[in-house]
C-alpha cells in the first residue's frame, strides 16, 4: 500500500531494549493532498530511520505495511514504512542522488522503452 503527502511533523524517537536487543522507532505525520487532506502517523524502525533521511516538509510517497494485534481486548494498527521515495525516485534516494546516479549510467539504448516497435 501506498501513501502520498507532506510530512508535516515528525515525533520523537524512541528506543528501549527488548530480550533481541535495542530497537529504535520513529514516527512520521504526513499529510495528503487533495479537497479532504487527512493526516497519517506512520512509522520505521531501527535502520531505515537512517536510510530515509526524512524532514519536515518533504514531499513523499511512503510504501506500508499494515499490522494489528490484540492486547487486554484491543486491537492496535501500526503503519510501518518499508520504502520512501521523493520526487518520483525509487527506494529511500534523494531525488537528486536518482538523477546523478542515471545521469551518470545513461541507458545503452536512449529509445529503451516499452513500446514493442
Amino acid at each position: 500500500m501506498e501513501v502520498s503527502g507532506k510530512i508535516i511533523d515528525i515525533l520523537p524517537e524512541k528506543s528501549g531494549q527488548s530480550a533481541n536487543g535495542t530497537w529504535r522507532k520513529q514516527e512520521y505525520i504526513l499529510e495528503t493532498g487533495g479537497q479532504y487532506p487527512k493526516k497519517v502517523c506512520f512509522m520505521a524502525w531501527g535502520d531505515k530511520i537512517d536510510q530515509f533521511e526524512i524532514k519536515q516538509g518533504d514531499n513523499v510517497t511512503v510504501s506500508v505495511d499494515l499490522e494489528s494485534r490484540e492486547f487486554n481486548g484491543r486491537w492496535y494498527t501500526d503503519v510501518k514504512a518499508w520504502k520512501v521515495s521523493r520526487d518520483g525516485s525509487t527506494g529511500y534516494e534523494s531525488a537528486s542522488q536518482s538523477q546523478g546516479n542515471s545521469a551518470a549510467h545513461g541507458s545503452p539504448n536512449p529509445y529503451d522503452d516499452d513500446i514493442p516497435f
